[in-house]
């Protein structure tokens, strides 16, 4: 009777064990557990730790509550002003109803990868190449919010949507390389332009305090002189400067001189006075006298 006893309580204990075995179930910490009995759901939702369910009854399916993060396959499209890229991205995701996520979407990173392509495809036809380049924050925030307006229906929250790369074709690089030069050399001309217009006014007013005194342009000259000759390299040939002369003209000029005098008169030689002609008589040969006026 104890034998029978004893075997009876083993059997117990081992169909015990066999039982719990069965039932028993690990949700970790970042999981959270659904349960489908006779493939109803339940509604209560199994949080980590140890649980129970009923074996054979009872199915246990665990939901990763982390964010994942899920490339989208680079998209090729035409921008809105006529140009061909290759746009690629990430998506931050994490489940937050874990029982929508396994009864309403067969596979809900299938569906979220799907959506990302398409909003993508999407996002690259309404926007401008500079946009793509220079703006993306906006870009993101319209792309996280297209994707996100039907993934809540199906428990899940995208968190963060970044572009990844923008691939342009080799010709548009090379034009917009060329257009980037264009603008550089343009904005160097303006300057160029400016600083000698600046320079020419100063030079304007060198010129015109130069002209009031001389001497500032033979100082100017020899410091010029100067700055040349510093190398030692080249053979120096001064010209004689027009302004020392006229430097040196006004220097005299300021010297005093004495008055002139008056020229004295010149005495004129004295003509005789001689008396006047008459009329001259001249004997002929025949004795008489004729007068020639």
């Amino acid at each position: 009777m104890v034998e029978e006893l004893v075997a009876a309580g083993v059997t117990l204990a081992s169909a015990g064990a066999v039982y719990v075995m069965a039932a028993a179930r690990v949700v970790k910490q970042y999981e959270r557990g659904v349960v489908f009995r006779l493939g109803r759901l339940r509604p209560e939702v199994r949080g980590p730790g140890f649980t129970m369910i009923v074996p054979f009854v009872d199915r246990l399916q665990k939901v990763n509550m982390q964010v994942v993060t899920m490339p989208v396959p680079a998209q090729e499209g035409i921008t809105r002003d006529n140009v061909t890229v290759r746009v690629d991205a990430v998506v931050y995701f994490k489940v937050t109803g874990p029982a929508e996520a396994i009864v309403r979407v067969e596979d809900y990173r299938f569906a979220v990868s799907q959506m990302a392509q398409t909003s993508l495809r999407s996002i690259i036809g309404k926007s401008e190449l500079d946009d793509l380049l220079s703006n993306r924050e906006k870009l993101n925030q319209g792309l996280e919010l297209m994707i996100d307006s039907p993934a809540v229906e199906w428990g899940v929250t995208i968190d963060r949507v970044e572009i990844k790369d923008v691939s342009l074709p080799e010709t548009m690089k090379r034009s917009m390389a060329r257009q980037a030069e264009a603008d550089r050399e343009r904005r160097a001309r303006v300057i160029n332009a400016d600083a000698e217009l600046q320079a020419s006014k100063k030079l304007a007013e060198a010129a015109k305090e130069m002209s009031e005194q001389p001497a500032a342009l033979q100082l100017r000259l020899l410091q010029t002189v100067v700055a040349v000759a510093a190398e030692k390299n080249s053979t120096l040939v001064l010209p004689f400067p027009v302004e020392l002369l006229r430097f040196l003209e006004k220097a005299q000029q300021a010297v005093p001189t004495p008055p002139a005098q008056p020229p004295r008169p010149v005495p004129q030689p004295v003509q005789e006075q001689l008396p006047p002609a008459g009329p001259r008589m001249e004997p002929d040969s025949q004795g008489s006298i004729s007068g020639q006026g």
